[in-house]
């Protein structure tokens, strides 16, 4: 994912990486915040498929200490791998950094720097990390989007217990870099809004239906770099409650990311930098931090996670 300027970073978080904010933090609607008795237990050894963004994927910026090395994919460590060791699962970690809800649909869509990236007065610019850098998991082809990967692993693997979604974030960043009055223009924010929900829909459906997997299935909710701010916390309200509207019917689970990073954050009047919950960044930006979890943020989110699913 390209790594915003410091002062577009902060104002991006209050639009999308803090874009879902948990449910039960901020009183949306909690229909899906916990799973049916119906669904099968998480077990011991049982295969576990993560799908999203680039918190999915554990990315870090590439000024943030300790440096990564993008040829090396096993360096990036999210809450999936977290997940897996705590709970003794079999991971694929399919997600792709800068990865948009329609360019997970297909591949050949506007990504924020999975697929391609967006240039404003160019447009979509071919070439994405996907093409750079290898992924934890390898696709079929440079075409093949993670929906298509996902019903083919679970076609595969029926009889897969667990599977997490994260994503939703970059499409704020795209309303960023379109628009000249940060996607807060009138109905601009309510158009990103009304896009997670369409899309997060048909990826859902796509699981459910299309690959009839039956296991578990969380969406995991994103979280604020300050939750004094009150940009991002209600700004994450709104996009937060577009993925619990996509969620309705199709018995998904959500993990509060959220929530985990608020209590976490208290310590530093809800600063989450502060809190050393965030990347931190060197050179130029030395003493800041990205907008992507530290090692221990994305322990928070596995914590989440684990908290939501039935063992």
């Amino acid at each position: 994912m390209p790594s915003p300027s410091t002062h577009v970073r902060r104002r991006t978080v209050a639009i999308a990486v803090a874009a879902l904010a948990g449910t039960a933090s901020v009183g949306l609607p909690s229909a899906a915040a916990h799973p049916s008795k119906h669904v099968r237990p998480v077990a011991a050894h049982s295969r576990y498929l993560a799908l999203g963004d680039s918190i999915s994927f554990g990315y870090r910026e590439s000024n943030s200490n300790p440096a990564p090395d993008f040829s090396k994919p096993k360096q990036f460590v999210g809450f999936p791998e977290d997940v897996a060791k705590n709970l003794g699962l079999r991971l694929t970690n399919a997600a792709c950094p800068g990865e948009t809800t329609v360019s997970f649909i297909n591949a050949t869509k506007q990504s924020n720097g999975c697929e391609n990236s967006y240039q404003p007065g160019t447009g979509m610019v071919a070439g994405g990390y996907r093409t750079a850098h290898p992924l934890h998991t390898k696709y079929k082809s440079a075409t093949q989007s993670q929906l298509q990967f996902a019903k083919a692993f679970l076609k595969k693997y029926p009889k897969t217990s667990l599977v997490t979604l994260m994503i939703g974030a970059n499409d704020g960043f795209l309303c960023l870099a379109k628009t000249t009055d940060q996607c807060q223009g009138p109905g601009e924010f309510a158009k990103v809004q009304a896009q997670i929900t369409k899309h997060v829909k048909r990826i859902l459906k796509g699981l459910r239906g299309k690959a009839h997997y039956k296991g578990q299935l969380v969406i995991v909710s994103y979280y604020a770099t300050d939750y004094t701010d009150f940009y991002s916390t209600y700004e994450s309200q709104g996009l937060n409650k577009a993925l619990t509207d996509a969620a309705k019917g199709f018995h998904a689970t959500i993990a509060d990311g959220y929530g985990q990073f608020e209590k976490a954050a208290m310590q530093a009047n809800g600063n989450t930098c502060t809190a050393q919950l965030l990347t931190a960044l060197t050179g130029p930006d030395e003493g800041t931090c990205g907008v992507h979890p530290s090692l221990t943020g994305q322990a928070l989110l596995a914590q989440a996670v684990e908290q939501a699913i039935k063992r």
